[in-house]
């Protein structure tokens, strides 16, 4: 086993390394006289820089876009807030601004969802999922969900490996002639001590490079009030209390290094760090309501990404370093004598390398290769230390016509870890994926799409390790996820003299996804330590549904196109709707199971997002419904949780002072007051208030 392991190592070194060479050999070759002259007779090669935004409607597989302006609109302060705006998404939050937030798409688990950013992941062996609250998206240009396989050709094959991508792109720098120095200072303050100052600097360094400095601030006392009751029913006894032991803080660094060697070369760089304190507040069951543990949190990265772009070929490089640090305590434990402090620190380098060749005009095909080595130390008496080597590789072919697009992959998965007293495993598979997207009618663009792709992923270190008993009982989980789905591209209705004009657009999606020895994680004492199993087999059936219109008018009487900002009135409306069908069915003969809707998980959940744009003041309002769910295997009366609905209205104002811009905006989010639960027995903030400036120059 010890060889089999050290093969594998050395297998992913002279992978990664002939990948490397491989693209570094045509670039150095490629860049002649001889050859670029010929690049200028057959193709005129235009570049667009800064953050392309994908495309809901034209993509084979389902993606949703949410855009810098609309997160400025929603007041969204996290990528959770982002993220929850979605369809198809259930958000789990363990109440308030600090509490921990996972999340879960289309009923397969959080661990299946892979955060990116830049299109290059944050990975986390430990846990296998990211906790959406750490990221703040203050320097962020967009955020989207794909599910299924992105479109993009050339991306890493650690992106293509997951059931769904949650990508973060930055904020790339913009000047005009004469300009060398932009900047954003603002300020958020909140309900319950919600502080939050933020700083953004972007610099130009000469003509190629620029440079951006993005930091903030986060604190809140999370001392909101909530209504305790004493039994079940809720028609007893209740009073009034207020969530303890719910302080956090946190500070995010962000420096990003943008350097354009060429018109078909970028070179970027980032590092990021976050610290984080979180006090876990703990659930409120019987007359508990008072946490006795906290968390601390460090996490550092440095990642590099080179692409480049010539005649008939694209290559991508990417190197990146990952350090985690998390602490956690139980001071009741400590006054106990049973001192309780476990420690976790994890290492991760990686490298990835892809490459696009475009036989023709519509045929292209690409391959990517990754590698990665995670380490992860704990002060835990078993398996205190662990390691695990990961090799991915894709295969892609695409063809690309008017009227139809089709695509295909696969992806070969090699992992090998060692435990430090459980000894060693290895785990490979192929996994295949299949697109088409269809343009039916000449006279429409309307589109019709399919895609089938299987998806496996390993236990994450804590499930194998750590919080499962007996240790060799969890089995990988995998999924086959099959989507059928029919797009309106955005279309635009108005009379050539018309002073008002209205666009819509909408997406509906079925899918089908079959989870096999699906993982189950539940926390048990808190929300630290959790207990994981296989559920054998679990059905999803789902539907989601999307519609956008917007509404303008020019009140000056002009055409719409030639309105200015102080002339036009907008109304836009974006309605979601998701309706999920997960349920298990591992056993026919056990009734508390089988055919029952796994735990948290609505059936029916959506939401509408309405924002007015006037001349003088902007309007905006959420509404967010989700459907009953039950929090342990059995749809029992006793484990069923109450739906709720969650209203939040927002306004803001902008003002220019010559080359000074100041935005003012105030929010009321949970209006209604409604005391409400995501995770049982962690109530959710009620009414709260955030105000926030911010000046721009």
């Amino acid at each position: 086993m010890k060889t089999q392991l050290k093969n594998h190592y050395i297998a992913t070194f002279v992978l990664t390394c002939l990948m490397w060479g491989a693209f570094v050999s045509p670039l150095r070759s490629q860049d002649t006289t001889q050859h670029r002259a010929k690049q200028r007779q057959n193709l005129s090669t235009v570049v667009v820089r800064g953050n392309s935004t994908p495309s809901a409607t034209l993509s084979q597989a389902p993606v949703q876009v949410i855009t810098l302006e609309k997160m400025e609109r929603s007041g969204a302060m996290l990528l959770s807030d982002a993220v929850k705006q979605m369809a198809g998404v259930t958000l789990k939050d363990y109440g308030g601004v600090g509490g921990m937030k996972t999340v879960s798409a289309r009923g397969l688990s959080s661990q299946f969802s892979t955060l990116t950013i830049d299109g290059v992941a944050v990975n986390d062996c430990q846990n296998g999922q990211v906790d959406l609250g750490r990221y703040m998206i203050g320097n962020s240009s967009l955020v989207s969900l794909t599910s299924g396989l992105q479109d993009e050709m050339l991306m890493s094959a650690r992106s293509s490996s997951a059931g769904s991508v949650i990508n973060m792109e930055t904020m790339q720098p913009s000047f005009m002639p004469g300009e060398n120095t932009h900047g954003r200072i603002g300020m958020e303050v909140g309900s319950f001590g919600l502080l939050a100052p933020s700083l953004l600097l972007e610099q130009r360094l000469n003509r190629k490079m620029s440079l951006s400095i993005w930091g903030n601030w986060l604190q809140s006392r999370g001392d909101y009030p909530f209504t305790l009751y004493y039994t079940s029913s809720h028609d007893d006894s209740s009073s009034v209390e207020h969530r303890e032991h719910s302080k956090m803080r946190m500070a995010t660094g962000d420096v990003n290094f943008f350097y354009d060697i060429s018109p078909t070369r970028l070179l970027t760089a980032k590092v990021h760090y976050v610290q984080g304190y979180h006090e876990l507040p703990g659930p409120v069951v019987f007359y508990a309501k008072r946490g006795t543990e906290d968390t601390r949190e460090k996490l550092f990265f440095s990642q590099v990404k080179y692409t480049s772009h010539h005649y008939k070929t694209s290559y991508q490089l990417i190197g990146k370093y990952q350090y985690t640090n998390d602490v956690y305590e139980d001071s009741a434990a400590r006054t106990l004598s049973r001192y309780l402090r476990n420690e976790y620190d994890q290492h991760e380098g990686y490298l990835s390398g892809s490459m696009v060749w475009r036989a023709s005009e519509r045929l292209s095909s690409s391959i990517a290769a990754d590698g990665a080595i995670g380490k992860l130390h704990s002060n835990l008496s078993r398996n205190s230390e662990v390691q695990r080597f990961t090799a991915l590789a894709t295969a892609t072919v695409r063809y690309q016509h008017p009227f139809v697009t089709a695509k295909g992959q696969l992806l070969a998965t090699l992992v090998g870890e060692d435990a430090s007293s459980d000894g060693k495993v290895n785990y490979r598979r192929l996994s295949p994926y299949a697109g088409i997207s269809v343009r039916p009618l000449k006279a429409t663009n309307i589109r019709l799409r399919y895609f089938f792709k299987s998806t496996y992923r390993v236990p994450s270190f804590n499930e194998m390790y750590y919080f499962v008993m007996p240790l060799d009982t969890l089995r990988p989980e995998r999924a086959d996820q099959h989507n059928i789905g029919i797009t309106l591209p955005p279309h635009t209705h108005f009379n050539s003299d018309s002073s008002h004009n209205i666009s819509y657009s909408a997406t509906i999606d079925g899918y089908r996804n079959s989870v096999h020895d699906k993982i189950i994680a539940l926390p048990k004492q808190n929300m630290f330590i959790w207990s994981t199993l296989n559920l054998g087999l679990v059905d999803v059936t789902g539907l989601d549904i999307k519609g956008i219109v917007e509404w303008k008018w020019n009140i000056a009487g002009n055409k719409v196109n030639d309105a200015d900002e102080k002339e036009l009135i907008s109304l836009s409306a974006t309605a979601t709707y998701s309706y999920q069908k997960a349920v298990d069915h591992t056993d026919p003969k056990d009734d508390k199971r089988y055919n029952n809707q796994i735990p948290y998980t609505p059936r029916h959940s959506g939401g509408l997002a309405l924002y007015l744009t006037t001349p003088w003041v902007n309007f905006g309002y959420n509404y967010m419904q989700v459907g009953e769910r039950y929090y342990q295997h059995q749809n029992s009366d006793e484990c069923r949780m109450e739906p709720y609905a969650d209203h939040s209205i927002i306004v803001d104002r902008s003002f220019d002072f010559g080359a000074i811009g100041i935005k003012v905006q105030a929010q009321v989010l949970n209006i209604l007051d409604k005391q409400y639960e995501v995770v049982r027995s962690y109530p959710m903030m009620g009414r709260n208030y955030r105000f926030k400036v911010i000046v721009e120059f």
